[in-house]
């Protein structure tokens, strides 16, 4: 199989990342912060150990305000709902947020009478920086934006955004679903208030971990609460960072997994990975260009970008297209709407979709080659 659906989970994941989760289970299988015997502070240790490395790659003010989450949802919508919001409250999100941001905003529009503006530059505001500093006003509480587009490959230059809001009192989150682990990124440096993030995509770890950071002077309410392993006695949570944001039992191998995902990374550095991701979404978006009839969905071959590579075929479904790729060419790649709205409407293509091939560290061009003619030969069958 030719994986070519990173943007969604990367595949393969170094042999490390397996041999870390089964030693967690076969080893010290224990609840961590539970316990006070061995196994229980074995399982803490690893998971200390994660969140130390977590602090220093993002650059985060404190490493207890690290917090673990089961995905880069959850933790979005304790970045989100954690918030102290009130009628009129404002919010200025981009119109390529996923719905892991826009679902949580559309529900305080819904519940607490929060504004909400979606934007993106136009002809009069040439930046991101411009659109979203017009938009802002005296009720601006928060400003939330997605570093990559999970469906065009585009890049939100959110160091600059950030800088720009700084003294302006406003809140600032980021979503690097598709950036960790690709691309760097610096929370004191880029002013970001809180960054939110899976494990399972550019950090090579597995499923079911995610990752919000939070910066000290952020006053965030958890939206789950329950066991601490501390502080049992009290009947409210208990505000002691991040055990009070950690409610129930973290997924120790998990985390174990990601530690050694995190390790890969660091190995291979991020610019080798960013430039190998790009330089292959250059080489699908060359060779598409070549077929008639296709059309490329966001930045071009010149522009900086992810490994992200969208497109539709004229007179073509898309839905059947990667049905086929996975069916007849052992070829995965995803079609359809990408829980993107908002980006669809932006490219005109929320009637029909795309289908989206999206690279990491082990694809090769090899690979991107076999896809195009694949594409090639679809195309050509289904239109005859």
């Amino acid at each position: 199989m030719i994986y070519l659906d990173q943007a969604a989970s990367s595949f393969p994941k170094p042999t490390t990342v397996a041999d870390a989760m089964v030693k967690a289970v076969n080893e010290y299988g224990a609840n961590p912060g539970r316990s006070g015997h061995q196994l229980s502070k074995c399982a803490s240790a690893v998971i200390d150990k994660t969140r130390e490395k977590v602090q220093k790659m993002f650059r985060n003010q404190s490493v207890d305000r690290v917090v673990f989450s089961l995905n880069a949802t959850t933790a979005l919508n304790q970045a989100i709902d954690g918030l102290s919001w009130k009628r009129g409250d404002h919010v200025v999100a981009t119109t390529f947020e996923h719905n892991s941001v826009r679902r949580p905003l559309e529900r305080l529009k819904k519940e607490k009478g929060v504004l909400v503006d979606y934007v993106r530059p136009n002809e009069d505001e040439k930046t991101w920086e411009e659109a979203i500093l017009n938009k802002i006003t005296s009720n601006t509480k928060l400003v939330i934006v997605t570093h990559g587009s999970n469906v065009t490959g585009e890049i939100i230059p959110v160091e600059s955004i950030g800088v720009s809001l700084k003294n302006s009192g406003v809140m600032y989150c980021v979503d690097a679903s598709q950036t960790a682990g690709v691309l760097p990124i610096d929370m004191e440096a880029m002013n970001i208030d809180m960054l939110a993030f899976p494990g399972h995509k550019g950090l090579l770890g597995p499923q079911g971990v995610g990752v919000l950071l939070v910066k000290n002077h952020v006053n965030l309410r958890p939206i789950n609460v329950g066991g601490t392993g501390s502080h049992s006695e009290e009947l409210e949570q208990p505000k002691i960072w991040p055990a009070g944001w950690e409610s129930g039992t973290l997924n120790t191998p998990g985390i174990a997994g990601l530690l050694k995902g995190i390790q890969e990374v660091e190995k291979r550095g991020l610019s080798t990975i960013f430039e190998h991701e790009k330089s292959l979404s250059i080489h699908c978006i060359k060779g598409l260009k070549k077929l008639p009839g296709i059309h490329i969905v966001g930045p071009g071959e010149e522009e900086n970008r992810l490994g992200v590579v969208s497109f539709y075929i004229d007179g073509v479904d898309g839905l059947e297209v990667a049905m086929i790729l996975d069916e007849h060419y052992q070829i995965a790649v995803r079609a359809g709407l990408h829980c993107a709205p908002l980006t669809h409407e932006s490219y005109e293509t929320s009637d029909k979709g795309v289908i989206r091939a999206s690279f990491g560290i082990y694809n090769t061009k090899e690979e991107v080659d076999q896809l195009v003619a694949a594409i090639e030969e679809i195309k050509d069958g289904l239109l005859e």
